[in-house]
């Protein structure tokens, strides 16, 4: 089984990633380190602008899904369950389901993101409520699907789980879509 990952800010992603690999033992095929990869190559600070940056231009130039799809197929040659993080644009995650994939949708309260966002310490993440809502809006590009759409991508996902809980809910309804998926 090949789980897409979508989400907005904060939502949780990264705990079911961890969950999946630690606990399900899915191989991790992550669109962060493939974008790190190139933006140390091109010589660029890395923080959230150059994220985009770098995401944008590269589905710009070799597709809207080259990210994705060049991780799906990683994923694939690996074998065994796997779990590829984080789309971010619609083309991606219609790319996953066209391939037989399921995309999991994790979303949250935004002060629950925001506050979960701080705890982690990412250097991306240093900003005011304000400036972090401000880039979930500059991350929506609905009329562009070479850029970034969080909430278009999450409008696409095959199930979505609202993780305003702790992370035994969380775990919950992950096991629960694992069960849905498996006999469905």
């Amino acid at each position: 089984m090949i789980i897409g990952i979508t989400g907005s800010f904060g939502a949780g992603k990264g705990a079911v990633v961890d969950y999946l690999v630690r606990e399900k033992g899915f191989g991790d095929f992550s669109a962060r380190s493939f974008i790190t990869k190139e933006i140390k190559h091109r010589d660029l600070p890395i923080n959230r602008d150059s994220m985009i940056e770098v995401a944008n231009d590269l589905r710009q130039k070799h597709g809207a899904t080259y990210i994705i799809e060049s991780l799906y197929n990683e994923a694939k040659e690996r074998g065994g369950d796997a779990v590829v993080e984080s789309l971010r644009a619609v083309a991606e995650v219609r790319l996953i389901k066209k391939l037989g994939g399921v995309v999991l949708g994790i979303t949250a309260q935004p002060e629950i993101r925001y506050e979960r966002a701080l705890a982690r310490g990412s250097e991306t993440d240093k900003v005011t409520y304000e400036e972090w809502i401000q880039q979930e809006v500059k991350e929506s590009n609905p009329d562009d699907p070479t850029k970034q759409d969080i909430f278009g991508a999450l409008s696409e996902s095959s199930v979505l789980i609202e993780n305003n809980g702790s992370l035994q809910d969380l775990y919950a309804a992950v096991e629960k879509m694992l069960k849905e998926q498996r006999l469905g």
